[in-house]
């Protein structure tokens, strides 16, 4: 882990509400973090499952729109550091699945370029946000649920 996410980690304010957002918002973005650990973390420690749910869904759809608003703002800059060929198959691939690829935005490695070449080629950015948001709050939920299922004293 990088030293300055380990300091990050370390500090007192990042275990609360106002630190999952952040966590969240920013593990939505090209950075490489995941926000689960401190979902389960807070959990464990009592707090409202429907605040940490709402809050992480919150800071990772924010995160996303992030990636959207770069894509939409920076189309050109995106598309000469990418190949012809690879910005074609991008393109090819976005428009096989279209809109509808925003529910799996949550996922690992493949859900943050996918916001972000959905703001490249200028989605519909309501339905965007719908479908996104959606995506999101399902994985907390699950994650959520799953602890809640298994946790002592649940």
């Amino acid at each position: 882990m990088p030293d300055w996410l380990t300091d990050l980690a370390a500090q007192p304010w990042l275990l609360s509400y106002a630190g999952l957002f952040l966590l969240a918002f920013l593990s939505a973005s090209l950075l490489p973090m995941g926000s689960a650990w401190l979902v389960l973390l807070l959990l464990s420690q009592g707090e409202s499952p429907l605040l940490v749910w709402l809050i992480a869904s919150a800071g990772n759809t924010l995160g996303s729109v992030l990636n959207y608003a770069l894509g939409y703002y920076a189309r050109h800059w995106v598309q000469a550091r990418q190949s012809r060929e690879r910005w074609q198959q991008a393109e090819r691939w976005f428009d096989r699945y279209g809109i509808w690829s925003m529910l799996l935005a949550w996922l690992p490695i493949i859900g943050d370029p996918l916001t972000l070449v959905a703001g490249v080629l200028r989605a519909n950015f309501p339905l965007f946000l719908i479908l996104v948001t959606l995506g999101k709050a399902a994985r907390y939920a699950v994650l959520i649920a799953g602890y809640l299922a298994v946790a002592p004293g649940s």
